[in-house]
C-alpha cells in the first residue's frame, strides 16, 4: 500500500499562452521569470490534458493536478464535490489588443451543438483609461441581424459596450456573446471548459498570415438573444478605500459553479474549508504566508495557491503592511451543470 504525503498549500507552474492579442504585463507586473515574448494568458489552475497544472512546491512537486485528484479525491476537492476532475479553470489575461467577439455554450446548448458548457467571470486587475468590454447584445437584436452585421463589419453596433475599472467583476454566463477590449488585465474564473465559438476577429490574421477560424453557425445557435441582465458588478465602496478594514471579507460573486470573495488581510486571518471545498487564493496585492497542516507556504503579489479541502482550518498571514486576497471556492453538489 502506497503511503501518500499529507496535503499542504499548493503552488503550480503557470501554463502560458501567446495568443496574438496578448502583451507582457503578466510577466512584468508580477516579476515572473520568463523570456521576452507575448503572454496573453497564464493558466494558473488547470486540469486540462493538453495544458495541465504541475505542482511546483513541496513533497508533491512534479505531480499533475489530475494525478492529485486521482490520489486524494475528496481530500483535495472537498466532501461536496461530485467531480472526477478539477471543475474550474483559472487564468490571468493580458489584453494588449482586443479579443475576438465570441460566445461559449451553456449546458443545454453544449448538448445540442457540442463542446463543454462554460460560464465565467472576469475580475479587473487593471484597466487603462477608456478600457471597455462587450457583454451581450442590445435589446431586439436577432440572429439574422447579427449575421448580416458580421458580413458588413458593423457588429459592434449590436453589442453592449461596458466601460470597466479596476476591481469590477464582469459576469459572462454561457450564451452571452462577449469580447475584452484593449488595455485590460483580468483574472478569469470559469468552468473547466475550453469551448469557444468565435464570431468576429476584427478582420485580422493569425501568426500564419491567415484569418483565424470563425464558428458563426454554432454561435448563432448558442447566443441568448434575450439576455439583458447587467454584466458589470462594480466594486463596493468598502473595497475602494485606500486601506480597507483589516479582516474585511466581501462577497463579490456567487453562482452554481463557483464563488468569489475578497479578503483584506492584516496580521493573521483565520479561514476554513470545513472540508467541504478546496479554496483557490490569488494574491492581488501584498505578500502572504499560508499556514495549514503544519506547513507554511509564502506567496507574493500575482501568485496563486490551491488550499486542499482536507486542510480544514488554515491561516493567511500578511507580510509588511497587509494584503488583498481573492478567494475562490468550488460549487456544492447538485448545482453544477
Amino acid at each position: 500500500m502506497t503511503i501518500l504525503p499529507p496535503l499542504y498549500p499548493l503552488i503550480f507552474t503557470p501554463v502560458y499562452k501567446d495568443y496574438i492579442w496578448g502583451g507582457d504585463r503578466i510577466i512584468s507586473r508580477y516579476h515572473r521569470q520568463a523570456p521576452p515574448g507575448i503572454y496573453a494568458e497564464s493558466w494558473e489552475i488547470s486540469d486540462r490534458q493538453e495544458d495541465m497544472s504541475i505542482v511546483a512546491n513541496g513533497p508533491l512537486a512534479g505531480k499533475s493536478l489530475h494525478e492529485l485528484i486521482g490520489d486524494y479525491g475528496k481530500a483535495l476537492l472537498g466532501t461536496l464535490s461530485r467531480e472526477d476532475r478539477f471543475p474550474l479553470l483559472m487564468k490571468l489575461l493580458d489584453a494588449r489588443d482586443r479579443l475576438s467577439v465570441q460566445v461559449h455554450p451553456d449546458a443545454a446548448s453544449a448538448q445540442a451543438v457540442g463542446g463543454e458548457p462554460k460560464t465565467e467571470i472576469w475580475y479587473v486587475l487593471d484597466a487603462e483609461p477608456g478600457a471597455m468590454v462587450y457583454a451581450g447584445v442590445r435589446p431586439g437584436v436577432n440572429a439574422e441581424q447579427f449575421r448580416r452585421a458580421i458580413q458588413n463589419n458593423t457588429l459592434t453596433d449590436l453589442l453592449t459596450a461596458i466601460p470597466v475599472f479596476p476591481r469590477d467583476v464582469i459576469y459572462i454566463p454561457g450564451g452571452r456573446v462577449h469580447s475584452i477590449g484593449a488595455g485590460c488585465l483580468m483574472l478569469e474564473v470559469q468552468q473547466n471548459s475550453d469551448t469557444t465559438f468565435r464570431v468576429f476577429d476584427w478582420n485580422r490574421t493569425g501568426y500564419d498570415g491567415q484569418p483565424r477560424k470563425l464558428h458563426i453557425d454554432q454561435a448563432l445557435r448558442v447566443i441568448h438573444w434575450n439576455d439583458t441582465d447587467p454584466a458589470r458588478k462594480p466594486a463596493p465602496a468598502c473595497l475602494l478605500t485606500k486601506t480597507p478594514k483589516a479582516g474585511l471579507v466581501c462577497e463579490r460573486f456567487v453562482s452554481p459553479y463557483f464563488r468569489m470573495d475578497q479578503i483584506a488581510v492584516s496580521g493573521t486571518f483565520a479561514c476554513s474549508t470545513e472540508s467541504k471545498s478546496c479554496h483557490i487564493l490569488f494574491v492581488e496585492n501584498g505578500a502572504i504566508k499560508v499556514r495549514g497542516n503544519h506547513a507554511i507556504v509564502s506567496a507574493e503579489t500575482g501568485m496563486t495557491l490551491l488550499i486542499p479541502a482536507a486542510l480544514g482550518a488554515y491561516d493567511v498571514m500578511s507580510q509588511r503592511e497587509g494584503a488583498a486576497v481573492i478567494q475562490i471556492s468550488l460549487p456544492v453538489v447538485g448545482t453544477q451543470g
